[in-house]
């Protein structure tokens, strides 16, 4: 599966210069947020394949104005032929601001998505706008990361964490780290085109969970009865 992630940054080289065969084969556009609807919109029906999206701290606008034809996955678990996301956008902080989040709050957010990732029996790939705390993050509040991500990292071993929040231009940028959870921790500011092996996450309807295995062979049945 080849996922073109993008944040913060409408790239050039994928607007004004959009070159498809440059960017090869794409299954899916993941969005970690504080990007334009239009820029989702040109990206997704240039390359006609789905969109998630989690939202950014500067992502009002979406309540009004939603990417078209996107699926927020936002305080949500997704299942993409298979591949489990879970989606957490928003940023630190410690007044109540639209978008932004104190660690308690964000803490909270994640205990709400463990019956669903229990349910699904794990998890593949974590979706946020902020980074991991210690990971990627800056000093000062609205740029720092948060703990509560660091212990998804370490309980639920997702083999990717996709975020953004983080510019190239703030000077010191690293596209990808390691965490030792053995998650690929992948700062997607700008865009970036992550790829997975088959044999990285479940087949759907494959995923060890006898009931949720069944509620997918159900629904396959009922779509390809259709």
């Amino acid at each position: 599966m080849r996922i073109l992630a993008v944040s913060d940054t409408e790239e050039k080289a994928i607007w004004d210069y959009f070159d498809r065969e440059r960017l090869g084969e794409i299954d899916l556009i993941i969005s970690c947020g504080d990007l334009s609807p239009g820029y989702l919109d040109f990206l997704q029906s240039m390359l006609n394949v789905p969109l998630l999206y989690v939202k950014g701290n500067h992502d009002r606008i979406y309540s009004e104005n939603p990417p078209p034809g996107g699926i927020c996955i936002d305080g949500m678990v997704h299942d993409f032929e298979g591949l489990r996301i879970a989606g957490l956008g928003g940023s630190m902080s410690c007044v109540n601001a639209p978008l932004t989040f104190t660690e308690k709050e964000m803490n909270q957010r994640f205990r709400r998505l463990i019956p669903k990732i229990e349910f699904m029996n794990g998890l593949d790939l974590l979706v946020t706008h902020s980074p991991v705390l210690g990971y990627g993050d800056m000093e000062d509040l609205p740029h720092r990361g948060f703990k509560v991500f660091d212990d998804m990292l370490k309980r639920y071993h997702p083999r990717v964490m996709l975020h953004g929040h983080v510019h190239k231009q703030y000077g010191h940028f690293v596209r990808e780290r390691e965490h030792p959870s053995g998650t690929r921790i992948i700062n997607a500011s700008g865009y970036y085109v992550l790829e997975l092996c088959r044999d990285e996450y479940p087949r759907r309807g494959k995923t060890g969970s006898f009931l949720y295995d069944m509620v997918i062979s159900m629904k396959d049945g009922l779509s390809n009865s259709g």
